[in-house]
């Protein structure tokens, strides 16, 4: 009996230490969002451009009656530059922080399981640079590298401000019309 609880609380353990990412594609690389960020994830939607909004911002999307902003991940990343398709792209809607915001991606795979354990700080090359600081970590799955990003701090302070002012001025826009 004292057996039997002792492997119950060890496979318990285990399933703590387990983490769950919804992965998606944008190239050739794949990285990973914690799945409890995801709201939902759409494929066509028809994104109103914001003038004056950074460049890597794509414009405003109405998700049942919320404005929402759109961010090309792409162009965030500076992974280069493809023009926004609804037909082949993907939207992930993340919470972050309270604020619900769209992200372009190419391809939207799977769910995928990892053990917290398994995932590795980024490369000290990658976090010099102010702008990677959202690189969460990295690990190998299936013998592919998984890059983590950290949602919470792939936008800077006054990128959220910007992003803010974004939005409410296409809902006081729209307000207008």
């Amino acid at each position: 009996m004292a057996d039997r609880y002792t492997a119950n609380r060890a496979d318990s353990a285990e399933k703590e230490q387990l983490v769950q990412m919804v992965g998606f594609k944008i190239g050739k690389e794949i990285f990973g969002v914690d799945i409890l960020m995801v709201q939902e994830i759409i494929r066509s939607a028809p994104i109103t451009h914001v003038p004056n909004s950074p460049q890597f911002v794509e414009g405003v999307i109405n998700l049942r009656g919320s404005i929402i902003p759109v961010i090309d991940l792409r162009k965030r990343l500076n992974l280069g530059t493809v023009e926004y398709s609804k037909e082949t792209d993907w939207i992930l809607i993340l919470d972050i922080a309270g604020r619900i915001t769209g992200f372009i991606v190419d391809l939207v795979t799977e769910v995928i399981k990892i053990q917290e354990n398994s995932i590795d700080p980024p490369p000290d090359i990658l976090v010099a640079g102010l702008h990677s600081q959202y690189i969460r970590g990295v690990c190998e799955v299936e013998n592919t590298l998984l890059i983590l990003l950290d949602f919470n701090r792939i936008l800077l302070v006054d990128e959220v401000k910007k992003l803010k002012s974004v939005t409410l001025n296409q809902e006081r826009g729209d307000a207008d019309e």
